[in-house]
């Protein structure tokens, strides 16, 4: 994996850690409003990990502590705690914040491909990370796509403006736009919620099988979708990690009665 310092120019060698992601005791506050409180949990690789929880309980601010997406927000600040990625605690001072987006990939709610073509869409990050040849960039491209489960779908318009997709394919190719650039880790949030029932089934098949290469966290309000794509599921309410284990001990067996209120529907 490549090193979130500067300059990136070594490979290290990967870790011996099943442990894609761990968090240690994390606080987080927006100003004065504290949103997470003592988080720890461990993030396996090659697995699909659930967030769930009622809206406002902290989920969505935990997947961006991954990629320290929250800081470009204003007064958003760690009061304690350490995320580590790959022995690395992504918030120390010699953590360069684009390097280590170029490694944890993220898919937002809504897709947003950019207004370019299918294949500028996908080329993008490429060029932006200096790549010049065009045999090169039409491999991953191509590759990219392919991953994305698109490429049977887009192969003869690649010229095509992305906006002429539909939703799920916008998606997709977002996906695809990610998977272009190597991530190790893909955080997705909400990555289905604007999506039809069909568009959403073509996605979730896309999560299972980007599993055996890739380490995935996405936060859903899908309780049937985390049952249905993931392999852990962690459940937050109000800023606190309530229970974190294997998916379906979570839905079948939870430790905790709060969980089992609020995988009953008596809350949310």
């Amino acid at each position: 994996m490549t090193s979130f310092t500067k300059p990136t120019v070594k490979k290290k060698k990967p870790s011996k850690s099943l442990n894609a992601i761990e968090v240690n005791d994390l606080s987080f506050a927006y100003g004065k409003n504290e949103v997470l409180n003592s988080i720890s949990l461990e993030i396996l690789r090659n697995k699909v990990t659930s967030f769930i929880g009622p809206s406002g309980c902290g989920k969505s601010t935990l997947l961006r502590c991954f990629n320290r997406m929250n800081e470009l927000l204003e007064n958003a600040r760690i009061i304690k705690g350490s995320v580590v990625v790959e022995g690395h605690d992504i918030y120390e001072k010699t953590v360069d914040p684009i390097e280590l987006r170029k490694r944890i990939g993220m898919v937002f709610q809504n897709s947003n491909p950019f207004p370019k073509t299918i294949y500028q869409n996908v080329a993008y990050g490429l060029k932006i990370q200096g790549v010049k040849s065009k045999r090169k960039i039409d491999e991953i491209v191509e590759n990219s796509l392919i991953q994305a489960a698109l490429w049977d779908e887009v192969k003869d318009r690649l010229n095509a403006n992305a906006y002429e997709l539909s939703g799920g394919q916008q998606q997709r190719l977002c996906i695809a736009r990610t998977l272009a650039v190597e991530p190790e880790i893909i955080l997705m949030d909400e990555p289905c919620s604007s999506l039809d029932p069909v568009a959403t089934a073509r996605v979730e098949e896309l999560i299972f099988n980007l599993k055996q290469n890739y380490t995935i966290v996405i936060v859903t309000h899908n309780m049937q979708q985390a049952g249905r794509i993931s392999d852990l599921t962690a459940f937050f309410y109000l800023g606190k990690l309530i229970e974190f284990d294997e998916t379906k001990k979570i839905f079948i067996n939870p430790k905790m009665k709060q969980t089992e209120d609020y995988i009953c529907g008596k809350f949310g």
